[in-house]
């Protein structure tokens, strides 16, 4: 192994001590792994919200040249020139599999979105039933109100101080 590599093995091992000796921590680690994750899901329904808009609108402009296809078989059936509108129908028949590829395509879409949606649900109930778990039971019994945030501040505080030490002593 590289020293980097027994470093890292440090830091884990001295992370995982960390987290044993101060349970707040690891429950705060844990929502801050939780607000990450949601983030990454609302960027990601972004993008496929964009990605689907621009697929709706080539959908669209495919059907109109579609219609724009069809109208000039028409013209040319009409005017008697068959084989142009027999290659201007294969035109069309081809233009159709690319709607139905993109149809396709944009149905992806909407699973793959779906799929980001119900994550993010997911996520929104995990973070609720720990709300609600937290709101039930005050760490170490502490009062709530004013006294029992100025515990959870003191808390917060002396477990920052600890990481820091933390942080000191692991650095070379």
């Amino acid at each position: 192994m590289s020293w980097l590599d027994d470093l890292e093995a440090r830091l884990e091992t001295e992370l995982e001590g960390f987290l044993r000796s101060n349970p707040d921590q690891e429950a705060l680690l844990a929502e801050q792994e939780r607000r990450d994750r949601l983030e990454t899901l609302r960027r990601r329904r972004l993008q496929l919200q964009e990605e689907a808009e621009r697929a709706r609108a080539a959908l669209l402009q495919l059907a109109s040249e579609i219609r724009s296809w069809q109208q000039r078989v028409e013209r040319a059936r009409a005017a008697g020139a068959e084989e142009l509108a027999t290659r201007a129908a294969a035109h069309v028949a081809g233009l159709m599999e690319q709607g139905r590829q993109r149809w396709q395509a944009l149905s992806d879409l909407g699973q793959r979105f779906s799929a980001v949606e119900w994550e993010l649900s997911q996520l929104g109930r995990q973070a609720a039933g720990s709300t609600a778990a937290n709101a039930d039971t005050p760490a170490g019994g502490a009062a709530t109100g004013a006294g029992g945030d100025l515990r959870d501040a003191w808390a917060a505080f002396e477990a920052e101080q600890e990481l820091e030490a933390l942080r000191q002593r692991i650095k070379p």
